[in-house]
């Protein structure tokens, strides 16, 4: 049981609605009830799902390096809706499970960088050298640089923030 009462979907503001409806619609939400809590505050539920919309519907980092920078990012926060989904066609099983180990050879330079990267933003931040940024440099803009740290931001705070809230169905209830 979430430790937020969520709220219904039929009685959410129509923006932050239409915002759900977008975001299921394009598989950048594969549950609501997190941002049913978040609704409380329909604001800021709005302008996180139009923080979020922007990076999945007009990223410049591709998809595949996008989801696997989120499901790394959800093995450190052990968001159980995080964990489930599947956002992109781009990933397989296969890659999910390699996942815990950033290096193998099935993801490409670009691809190691940023699960790299994701592993310490979201683990072990004040590793974040120079070196890991010369080494993104290698492989990424200026603006996906930033663009990398705009999602990866947003996905541990939204599967921290799931998971404290019990925003998601529990099977042992």
């Amino acid at each position: 049981m979430a430790r937020v009462a969520p709220l219904p979907l039929d009685s959410l503001p129509d923006p932050l609605r239409a915002a759900i409806a977008q975001g299921t619609a394009t598989r950048m939400l594969s549950n609501t009830l997190p941002v049913q809590i978040w609704a409380r505050r329909p604001a800021a539920a709005t302008a996180w799902l139009g923080v979020m919309a922007e990076i999945h519907e007009r990223g410049v980092l591709p998809e595949r390096l996008r989801e696997l920078v989120r499901l790394k990012i959800a093995s450190i926060t052990t968001c159980p809706v995080c964990q489930i989904a599947r956002k992109s066609d781009d990933v397989s099983e296969a890659d999910i499970v390699a996942c815990s180990d950033w290096s193998d050879p099935r993801f490409s330079p670009p691809e190691q960088a940023a699960l790299r990267f994701a592993e310490l933003f979201a683990g072990d931040y004040f590793s974040l050298g120079d070196e890991i940024y010369e080494h993104l440099r290698a492989h990424f803009t200026e603006e996906q640089i930033v663009e990398l740290h705009l999602f990866s931001g947003l996905m541990l705070a939204g599967g921290r923030m799931t998971y404290v809230l019990k925003g998601y169905e529990d099977a042992s209830a």
